[in-house]
């Protein structure tokens, strides 16, 4: 009977990956008020920025009369832009100051953040500090300032004397610009945070073992 010549160290190994446990607590509290706080300043300064290129073209020009409208306009894209990307860097901040974490956790934050952002920005508005949520959030206090308290969105022109028919349309357009200009301003803010958030977070780690036979 023939023998086969064996090593005498047989080593084997074999490599096991096994992935970290999430967070118990998927809402991060502190990242989120991290992108709070990023969120905020970085809406005030772009807005500032905005306001402050625009006026100064409008003492430069020669005809600010004219050009007021056509600046005015061009601010309140700008805010809007601002808002855009103070909530992506708001979102981008929240998941990258949390530990690793899936992507449904990081987007839930981000959407935390948004809510955040606009509650607090209404409240802001509510005690007459404007600015911080972007022309968006302005509109916002435009159509609390429109809504009764019996629930009428807009004058009645019964209870109004000298309110015409034409009147009581344009009021109603205008009412009616303003909040589909909030709603479309603050699901593009939602969007935009919940793509930061998407972009900063970090996947679970994988803590690797190895297992030597002889």
């Amino acid at each position: 009977m023939a023998y086969a010549d064996r090593p005498i160290n047989n080593v084997v190994e074999r490599s096991t990956a096994f992935p970290v446990t999430d967070y118990h607590d998927r809402v991060r509290w502190g990242p989120i008020i991290a992108g709070l706080v990023v969120a905020l300043s970085s809406q005030l300064v772009l807005s500032a920025l905005g306001a402050a290129i625009g006026l100064t073209s409008l003492s430069g020009s020669g005809a600010p009369r004219t050009d007021a409208g056509g600046i005015g306009s061009a601010v309140g894209i700008w805010a809007i832009i601002s808002l855009l990307i103070s909530l992506f860097l708001g979102g981008w901040v929240t998941t990258r100051a949390c530990g690793p974490m899936n992507r449904s956790t990081g987007l839930l934050n981000g959407a935390i953040l948004w809510a955040t952002t606009l509650a607090i920005s209404a409240w802001l508005i509510s005690s007459g500090v404007s600015g911080a949520f972007g022309i968006a959030a302005s509109n916002a206090g435009e159509v609390l300032n429109q809504v009764q308290p019996g629930g009428a969105g807009i004058p009645n022109p019964a209870n109004t004397p000298g309110v015409t028919a034409q009147q009581t349309r344009d009021i109603a357009g205008n009412a009616a610009k303003v909040g589909w200009s909030f709603a479309i301003g603050s699901l593009l803010g939602l969007a935009a945070s919940l793509i930061g958030a998407s972009i900063g977070t970090r996947t679970p780690r994988t803590n690797t073992t190895t297992t030597v036979q002889q």
